[in-house]
């Protein structure tokens, strides 16, 4: 009985050692006609103080069993009623009875093949539980990722609440406050040339206009330069199922600056300072005009974004082109075209280096500028409106696929974001404060704007393609 009792509590005791991997040193048997047996245990998930603990009670059980043994008299194999005078006998006859069932499994395992037939429920113990601790940490990473959105619903509960928030704007809206946040970026797919061609830009017709229906897809060649090719979709449906598009050949671009604006597209002439128009009807080029005091050839890029000289950007309140000069000693220079004869009606210099950031675009005549925060994300960080000639300091977040930005394009008709992200077509919804009453001007103390006065700049003549 006591060999028995013995071998039992090694087996009670085996499974304790998972999930580490236990190992089984053959049994023999003693001279005293005890089976005796080595394991070793990890603790790597059970204490080793409860371990411990849990040896000591297994050594008292046994020491009171070697006392009832002898108290009563009985055999090694037999449970008897003697002693039911004596008040410890229901302690007694309890024990047989409890250890009745564990000894008949003690039989059973070793006429199934003994200590390999424990090894073996060891090791699907060992298994199950590895398996349990894997969909436990995955139950725990999608209970804080329901955790995260149940915060970000709750905060645009209170948003909508304190009249943050509100319907979506109409097209070509400018009836908000500025900026609030950009929403998760979705993909729509790869640009239509391949993963190589990282460099480029899309979008819609960046003119208010809800008639047009156009959007268009230009990457660069392959040293993220060249601009030589595009397709135009009539619809969005058109875009995504790769269907009734129009490609163009037209090697004259310079950079990933390129917008469309009421059917023409504006881009950089390939090595000049040059304003380009091109009619995306005809495919043919119908103006050129420099642009005064733009550096180009890449002197002032943004950061990452290589030969992006002039970023040209359409929105509700017109067209602008975005660039740097040697007077501004590489600070951002914003002005507004005529789009009929290309000069320039109006400037505004900000006190922003242009090479430190990694992108900007406009929205209802403010400029947003953005920079790299890592690999992954972006942050809007200033904005300049040039309704006011006033400037603030904000941080918006925006989360990218991959790491770099090149063309980013706004559209007035859905308030989206068109971002071609390193190969990869991509938008985010913008989304503006609301306003309680219609303002005659822009709160200047609520946003901390700070006047920076304009800056004119006297327009070329007008040269031929």
């Amino acid at each position: 009985m006591q060999s028995s009792l013995a071998l039992l509590i090694t087996i009670l005791l085996l499974p304790l050692a998972l999930p580490g991997q236990p190992q089984l040193v053959p049994g023999s048997m003693g001279k005293d006609g005890l089976c005796h047996c080595v394991v070793h245990l990890a603790n790597d998930l059970i204490p080793l103080k409860k371990l411990e603990q849990l040896q000591s009670t297994a050594q008292e059980l046994m020491d009171k069993y070697d006392q009832e043994l002898l108290r009563t008299q009985v055999s090694e194999y037999t449970c008897t009623t003697e002693g039911q005078d004596n008040q410890e006998a229901p302690i007694y006859n309890l024990l047989c009875l409890q250890l009745e069932r564990p000894q008949e499994l003690v039989t059973w395992l070793m006429a199934k093949g003994g200590l390999s037939e424990v090894a073996n429920a060891s090791l699907i113990l060992k298994l199950l539980a590895d398996s349990d601790q894997h969909d436990l940490c995955a139950l725990r990473q999608e209970v804080d990722s329901l955790k995260d959105q149940l915060r970000e619903c709750e905060r645009e509960k209170q948003e909508v609440a304190s009249g943050h928030s509100g319907p979506p704007l109409p097209p070509g809206s400018c009836d908000h406050g500025g900026l609030q946040k950009v929403s998760r970026p979705f993909v729509v797919q790869l640009n239509w040339r391949g993963f190589a061609h990282k460099a480029g830009t899309w979008g819609r017709d960046s003119a208010p206009n809800p008639d047009s229906s156009l959007y268009w897809v230009a990457p660069m060649t392959t040293d993220n330069r060249y601009f030589d090719y595009y397709q135009m979709y009539k619809s969005y449906d058109d875009l995504v199922l790769m269907k009734n598009y129009e490609k163009r050949s037209f090697g004259y671009g310079d950079g990933s600056g390129n917008t469309v604006y009421e059917n023409f597209m504006y881009f950089n002439y390939y090595g000049t300072r040059d304003i380009a128009k091109l009619n995306l009807s005809s495919n043919t080029l119908v103006l050129r005009r420099p642009l005064p005091s733009a550096t180009y050839n890449n002197r002032f890029s943004y950061v990452g974004v290589p030969w992006k000289d002039l970023d040209f950007a359409g929105d509700e309140k017109g067209l602008w082109v975005l660039y740097a000069t040697e007077e501004s000693k590489g600070n951002l220079v914003v002005s507004r075209l005529n789009t009929s004869t290309l000069e320039v009606e109006k400037t505004w210099q900000t006190n922003q280096y242009k090479p430190a950031m990694s992108g900007a675009f406009m929205a209802c005549g403010v400029l947003y500028a953005l920079r790299p925060r890592s690999t992954h994300q972006e942050e809007i960080f200033y904005a300049f409106d040039t309704n006011t000639g006033r400037e603030r300091h904000l941080s918006i977040l925006l989360d990218k696929m991959l790491e770099t930005l090149h063309g980013i394009n706004y559209s007035p008709l859905d308030h989206k974001l068109y971002v071609y992200n390193d190969g990869y077509l991509i938008n985010y919804d913008l989304s503006f404060q609301m306003l309680k009453h219609k303002p005659s001007k822009l709160p200047a103390e609520k946003f901390s704007w700070f006047p920076i006065a304009p800056k004119p700049v006297k327009p070329n003549k007008a040269s031929s393609p």
